[in-house]
């Protein structure tokens, strides 16, 4: 079995802790460099029904996409529920390693998986990262679709294929408007409506949407704007990251389990439409969809 820091270092690779933006905390939050590590647990956010699971299915390092202090703290008591994660965690020998903004810009990463989750083809990169002679990597992805779509059935695919949550999939725009181009940014995208627009696609499908930035960026063009939740626009990362983890444990000779959690940590629990203005798309992406498979 590998060392904890043998597989951190192989994760560094996948990406760079360099990468992150500097006001994000990634990279390993606890955790003894020299332990085995034999079970692995992906996740997005390190909620205590997260480590909870973690201890359930006796892993030995947790990767998490949300970082657990992304500000800072000056206390890990148990009393908090931060501290109480931490104390788990230690307790059963579990590592946290967190990989944020620098698997969003990843190539692949956060925005390819929610491509692919959508059976989208990705074209480039939606903000490109200036430092990658490829340009691949960056933030969010440009995408085409196999076949033109109207808003209302995209609307429903990516109801269909993403996990289900209580908001479901909410909407901007004709929904009889035909989609051929999409731009995607798996997590909070309402900062990217300039490239979007500059992007010249005919919808955004992002999640964290406010009032004002979308309804200006409706204003200014008649983009449609699809709006999920948080957690599903970024737990498809969650199966990417896991089997390039399992790439890795095969071609070394590793032999790790990896597991994906499948627990909803999304902090919306229901969602009750407004009876008058509740459309035919909204009410086809309101269905629940049941378990991430």
């Amino acid at each position: 079995m590998p060392r904890l820091s043998e597989v951190i270092a192989a994760l560094d690779v996948l990406w760079p802790p360099e990468r992150a933006e500097g006001w994000d905390a990634v990279g390993t939050v606890c955790g003894d460099p020299d332990q085995e590590v034999s079970r692995v647990m992906f996740a997005v956010d390190p909620v205590q029904d997260i480590v909870d699971e973690a201890v359930k299915r006796g892993a030995d390092l947790l990767v998490t996409h949300h970082p657990l202090y992304l500000r800072g703290t000056t206390t890990v008591a148990a009393s908090t529920f931060k501290g109480r994660v931490v104390h788990t965690l230690i307790k059963h020998d579990i590592a946290l390693h967190v990989a944020h903004t620098n698997a969003d810009t990843a190539d692949p990463g956060v925005s390819d998986a929610l491509a692919g989750a959508l059976d989208l083809r990705v074209v480039r990169p939606l903000v490109p990262d200036p430092s990658d002679p490829d340009g691949r990597r960056g933030l969010g992805r440009v995408c085409e679709l196999d076949h033109p779509l109207t808003v209302r059935e995209f609307a429903a695919r990516a109801a269909e294929r993403l996990p289900a949550t209580a908001q479901g999939i909410r909407v901007a725009g004709d929904p009889e408007a035909l989609v051929r181009t999409v731009a995607v940014s798996g997590g909070s995208g309402d900062s990217l409506f300039e490239d979007v627009r500059a992007a010249g696609v005919d919808a955004f499908l992002t999640a964290d949407l406010r009032h004002h930035p979308a309804s200006e960026a409706r204003a200014q063009s008649p983009l449609a704007l699809l709006d999920a939740a948080h957690w599903a626009t970024e737990w498809p990362w969650c199966e990417l990251a896991a089997a390039q983890l399992d790439e890795i444990s095969d071609r070394k000779g590793w032999g790790l389990r990896v597991h994906v959690s499948k627990t909803v940590t999304d902090p919306w629990t229901a969602h009750a439409a407004s009876a008058s203005s509740a459309s035919s798309a909204s009410s086809a992406s309101s269905d629940p969809l049941g378990a991430p498979n």
